[in-house]
């Protein structure tokens, strides 16, 4: 059998960043003259603007470009109910998600394809208390203070996290639902593809 690697400067990836605002129903962010908007947890607590990227810019995180959310009438975030996000068709590899738990968090997504058939993922989210991550996920954002409803508290962190899920399926993912979980916040959607270029043609030997 005669194999033929691929070399890794032949393969790329292609990012989509999804537009999720539609699913938002939870503020988790507020301004210091307003903390008491914000409410990620049953406490009241939110992040503080101030030491977030500005909505609606498009950011960077591991390499991972997301659009971090524009506040709407309903929040900035989807707390998870079992929103369903339709997917523009495609072979995804993976699944990013810029988020945040209210507590230490696993759950499960569903994977939707076009021919019917429903894969299911763990979802696992670290505390947004200052601890270190619990599942590999990479740190995207640590605040410098924390938003209660009447005040601020200062130096203690507040923590946002860039996970990923495998889409493992060979078939055209067409959405997701998420997990109903309300301790699992996602402020952020990326899909993420390999597009493998054929290898060209073989380096000919010259002849005299």
């Amino acid at each position: 059998m005669q194999l033929t690697s691929v070399p890794v400067d032949r393969a790329r990836f292609t990012y989509v960043p999804m537009p999720i605002g539609g699913h938002f129903n939870n503020r988790a962010i507020s301004e210091a003259a307003e903390t008491d908007s914000g409410r990620f947890n049953v406490w009241g607590n939110s992040f503080p603007a101030g030491h977030l990227p500005k909505p609606s810019s498009r950011i960077e995180v591991a390499g991972v470009p997301f659009d971090f959310p524009a506040p709407t009438a309903a929040g900035d975030n989807i707390r998870c109910a079992g929103q369903v996000i339709t997917l523009p068709p495609g072979r995804y590899d993976w699944l990013h998600l810029l988020t945040a738990a209210e507590r230490r968090s696993e759950d499960t997504i569903a994977l939707h394809f076009t021919h019917g058939d429903v894969d299911f993922e763990a979802l696992r989210v670290s505390d947004f208390w200052a601890a270190p991550a619990r599942f590999g996920e990479q740190l995207a954002y640590v605040t410098g203070d924390m938003h209660y409803p009447h005040h601020v508290q200062s130096g203690l962190s507040a923590l946002m996290w860039c996970q990923r899920v495998p889409v493992t399926r060979g078939q055209p993912l067409t959405g997701i639902r998420l997990p109903r979980n309300i301790a699992i916040h996602v402020f952020a959607l990326t899909l993420q593809s390999a597009v493998v270029q054929a290898p060209g043609p073989e380096p000919r030997e010259a002849r005299s």
